[in-house]
């Protein structure tokens, strides 16, 4: 009977116990395994003195498992409360950096000489880095839309970079 108590104290603890608290799931239930072993070898005395104790540590496991997964979903949600302040930030300032390269590139291009402080190299490569920042900014847009704020605020923060490193290459201050 202390053993079917001990079963059903982990059974009771559920999914939320493996996922959670792993390796405090993992002691019990090795502590199990020693305590059948106990019974098998007939040490009944064995069996009943750790037994109380087994199960108290089984019964405990359900609320741990119930705690650790609160808290997992409690960090989850301020991490993606986090990222949705994040992408109103990269949001708020974004488009309107990739306008002013945009901009600046198209009055460049038509130019026909470049500003001293800008080299072929540079220019092109701000060229390509303005295409992109526009890709970019397009896939964290469409995540965005999607629900999918992780992979919008990823593709954003890859997008300011891009979109700093063309503001520097172009002498603009920003990014």
């Amino acid at each position: 009977k202390a053993i079917a108590d001990v079963e059903a104290a982990i059974a009771a603890a559920g999914p939320d116990a493996s996922q959670y608290i792993p390796d405090q799931l993992q002691a019990v239930t090795s502590q199990l395994a020693d305590l059948k072993a106990k019974f098998d070898q007939k040490d009944y005395k064995g069996v009943i003195a750790a037994a109380p104790a087994l199960l108290t540590q089984a019964q405990g496991l359900a609320g741990a498992a119930t705690s650790a997964r609160q808290a997992a979903e409690a960090a989850k949600a301020a991490a993606l409360e986090a990222m949705n302040a994040e992408w109103t930030t990269l949001s708020g300032t974004l488009p309107a950096a990739v306008a002013a390269i945009e901009s600046r590139v198209n009055i460049l291009s038509k130019s026909k000489q470049l500003p001293a402080n800008l080299d072929a190299a540079t220019f092109e490569s701000v060229q390509t880095g303005l295409a992109d920042a526009k890709t970019l900014w397009d896939q964290a847009t469409a995540a965005q839309g999607s629900g999918n704020v992780e992979a919008a605020v990823t593709a954003a923060r890859q997008a300011k970079v891009t979109t700093g490193a063309a503001l520097t290459g172009l002498g603009m201050t920003g990014g």
